[in-house]
């Protein structure tokens, strides 16, 4: 006890230690949330108000340096003047897996600049974010109508399409929004426009990378086309690392989870990436998408390995694939052959080894089915068959017993080898003798109905008696004749 009294107090002296420094630690903690409000910006001293605070990609040196280099290379040209040195000691393969991940940031920010835009706008037209989906679309509408209520004035043609066009004109002729005010319609304005800039930049990095595309990667290319092959490899991390992928991670590139709101995924769409803007697979039917997909995925991986070696620089390889890609498809579509009518067998000519005769008859006489067996197999309507237990338990009778006689057996009738025996039997005689006396036993013993009672005489003279008894003369005797030479 002595000791265990000794452990408590030492754990509590190790206890008030520990609590006898409050101040330090708190002074660590403090020092670390310093430093880490210097690298990030507390959420709540972010100014929404204000663009700058909320896009700040194009103020960074990555985004100028980047776009610098783009420019230089457009004005430049393709030069093909290492085409035979290593891929990833290329300075332009570095610049394409530079440009790939800068068209993701510049997507990422075009979407946080259309939040930013629909929460300032939707006092003046609320119904239009529901109307205009793509952020790039929303943008340019915007800063078209500005804060104008009819819009009958303002002239959207060439935005947007006609039909949508009239319902944003409907639409905005009974929306309840009022106009914005001069601050608020400037900072709208602003956010298009730097909306507008940064899509302009993207689509000139896609120039870029397309353009190039051809040279380092063209069989891949030559499957999915330069836009898809571009992304696929910016989103995978170059060349190499797409060439390393299994197919099934590739299929799934660019995909996006989403958000049923809690309905079921039975009938949800399967996940699909980048591949799903492909010309082969739009081109194929929505039910052969699928296996379509996991087809381009397997061909576009091939076609991936093969450049990252600078196998086929000229893309033969890739449209050698693209062809196989489409005859499968084609190959899939095509109706199942009809069914042709099945002839019957041709009818055998040879001899059947069954046996028969008068052996094989005796041995189905011998295990046919008795009449008893088929009564018992057989149950008369709305009359319950007795069984050995009572009550339906046990082995049932069927109708045995319900043919009127009132017993359980029924006679079984005697088959034709069993009277053909007993027609044989009676024909010889199994009496003590054939003269009539007293001596003469009325039984005989037959092997069918084992004893049976018989009228000797009858069996001793069969013809009757007197002189028809036997075909001579009781008296009559055989006369010797002689010869006469």
């Amino acid at each position: 006890m002595a000791s265990l009294a000794d452990s408590f107090l030492a754990d509590l002296d190790e206890l008030s230690d520990n609590e006898g420094y409050p101040e330090e630690d708190n002074a660590e903690a403090a020092g670390m949330e310093d430093d880490g409000d210097d690298d990030m910006p507390d959420l709540e001293s972010l100014n929404y108000d204000d663009l700058d605070s909320v896009s700040k990609l194009q103020k960074t040196q990555r985004y100028n340096d980047i776009m610098q280099k783009v420019e230089d290379a457009l004005q430049k040209g393709t030069d093909f003047s290492n085409q035979g040195s290593i891929l990833e000691e290329d300075p332009e393969y570095q610049l394409i897996v530079d440009c790939n991940a800068l068209s993701v940031d510049i997507e990422n920010e075009i979407i946080i600049i259309h939040n930013f835009i629909r929460d300032k706008y939707r006092l003046k037209f609320p119904e239009l974010e529901s109307l205009v989906h793509h952020p790039i679309d929303y943008a340019r509408v915007v800063k078209k109508i500005g804060n104008e209520m009819d819009l009958t004035l303002v002239d959207l043609e060439g935005l947007l399409p006609s039909a949508i066009i009239m319902v944003v004109s409907v639409t905005a002729s009974t929306t309840s929004g009022k106009p914005l005010s001069e601050e608020n319609l400037e900072k709208t304005i602003d956010a298009c426009d730097r909306a507008l800039t940064l899509d302009a930049a993207k689509k000139k990095v896609l120039d870029f990378v397309e353009s190039r595309m051809g040279y380092i990667a063209p069989n891949l290319s030559a499957i999915v086309g330069s836009a898809v092959a571009s992304k696929l490899m910016g989103t995978a991390g170059g060349l190499g690392a797409l060439a390393k992928m299994p197919a099934c991670n590739v299929q799934l590139l660019g995909a996006k989870r989403k958000n049923l709101a809690g309905f079921s995924t039975a009938t949800s769409q399967f996940r699909v990436g980048y591949l799903e803007q492909t010309e082969v697979f739009q081109s194929t039917p929505p039910a052969l998408r699928t296996r379509a997909c996991r087809l381009i995925a397997a061909k576009s991986t091939l076609a991936a390995r093969i450049d990252s070696i600078r196998g086929d620089p000229t893309g033969k390889a890739g449209r050698n694939l693209l062809e196989e890609i489409r005859k499968k498809i084609e190959k899939w579509q095509e109706p199942p052959p009809a069914k042709l009518p099945k002839p019957l067998p041709v009818p055998d000519s040879e001899p059947k080894k069954k046996r028969g005769g008068r052996r094989l008859r005796k041995m189905k006489e011998r295990y046919a089915q008795t009449d008893m067996m088929k009564l018992a197999n057989r149950m008369q309507f709305g009359i319950p068959e007795e069984s050995s237990l009572g009550d339906g338990l046990g082995e049932g009778y069927g109708m045995l017993g319900q043919a009127g006689s009132g017993k359980l057996r029924v006679s079984a009738g005697q088959s034709k080898l069993a009277a053909k025996v007993a027609k044989k039997f009676k024909e010889k005689s199994y009496g003590s003798s054939g003269a009539t006396s007293g001596l003469t036993s009325s039984l005989a013993f037959t092997p069918v109905q084992g004893i049976e009672l018989s009228n000797p005489q009858a069996q001793g003279n069969p013809l009757g008696g007197g002189t028809q008894s036997t075909y001579f003369s009781e008296t009559g005797r055989f006369s010797k004749i002689r010869r006469t030479q």
